[in-house]
């Protein structure tokens, strides 16, 4: 199969649209990181995007629509407080977890009786969801555990071959993917920590909690379980009162004839002048720009990825420390 890369203009629309009609699977740009979609009716096409991605099969999918689709027919009902942070929001990188109405395939939520939805901010999803008027199933475009694609290049890297087309919308400047909030309760609850954090949720919703996942619980949503967003090379992960045994890990890596790099903040990249770095900026938004694509260079030209915890948390710090433990710390 050949794997095409094309600007989201009118053709490549409208070949988009063919394919997800035809059960394929559609590469696009998002504000966050490119996702895998397919026609979230068709219980074939959801499998299918399993399959691609080899995705284990009780990790729900999110379903994406454009800002005018009439989200009733998916959801049986939402709270106040939902239809305040929807008009906050979105189109944004907020995904909202709802009662279903059981409209899309049972193969989307992995049997839960709930369905996450999705309103990209992106112009190219925007387009592509308008042309194609279904709801998409949208995993992040990049084999299973695989560091998340904030490129059209990254997705051809791991699916070449494998689908047909890539919708390119260029880099995706979000960098990390949409927070993910149950808004099935008295008060919403974060699932998975993004861009749109849990004071921002608050200051509309009036509260705003924080789920913490119980041993043996099914997921709720992507992201709540598994390794995550990891390069293929070694990586190592140290807190910020560990940088003398970072430093260590470094040197030993580099006595035994490897290419070690440090992934750092701005400031510990200039203490650490002396080495190889991959600088991740100095806020948390570069952070969560930066992230995945310093992953993904990474593993190019590195034997070892030693990060080093930034400092801070809270807001956006949150998401970018929860995939940058994921990716390299190892369990």
């Amino acid at each position: 199969m050949e794997t095409k890369i094309l600007p989201a203009d009118g053709q490549a629309l409208d070949l988009a649209k063919r394919l997800i009609f035809s059960g394929e699977v559609v590469a696009f740009h998002t504000e966050t990181v490119y996702g895998l979609g397919a026609d979230a009716r068709n219980d074939e096409a959801v499998k299918k995007v399993f399959a691609v991605k080899g995705r284990p099969a009780d990790n729900p999918l999110i379903a994406h629509v454009h800002r005018d689709y009439d989200l009733s027919s998916l959801i049986d009902g939402e709270p106040p407080y939902a239809e305040k942070l929807r008009k906050a929001f979105l189109p944004g990188p907020l995904t909202m977890v709802y009662p279903s109405t059981g409209k899309v395939s049972r193969f989307v939520s992995c049997g839960l009786d709930t369905l996450s939805i999705r309103v990209p901010s992106s112009p190219t999803a925007q387009a592509f969801l308008r042309a194609v008027d279904i709801p998409i199933v949208a995993p992040s475009a990049n084999l299973s555990k695989h560091v998340s694609p904030v490129s059209a290049r990254h997705v051809y890297d791991d699916f070449a071959g494998k689908i047909p087309l890539i919708l390119d919308g260029g880099f995706c400047t979000g960098g990390i993917e949409s927070t993910v909030l149950d808004c099935t309760g008295d008060i919403p609850q974060i699932l998975r920590a993004g861009l749109v954090t849990r004071e921002m949720i608050a200051e509309v919703a009036g509260d705003c909690g924080v789920y913490v996942m119980h041993e043996g619980e099914r997921p709720k949503s992507p992201g709540m379980m598994y390794k995550h967003y990891s390069p293929r090379c070694k990586t190592a992960y140290f807190e910020r009162d560990a940088r003398e045994a970072a430093i260590g890990r470094y040197r030993e890596e580099l006595s035994a004839g490897g290419t070690p790099y440090f992934l750092c903040s701005s400031a510990d990249a200039r203490a650490l002048s002396w080495a190889n770095v991959l600088d991740l900026g100095s806020t948390p938004e570069e952070m969560a720009a930066r992230l995945y694509a310093a992953l993904r260079d990474g593993e190019t030209k590195a034997t070892l990825i030693v990060a080093i915890r930034p400092e801070g948390e809270g807001g956006v710090m949150d998401g970018v420390l929860n995939r940058l433990t994921r990716a390299c710390r190892g369990d």
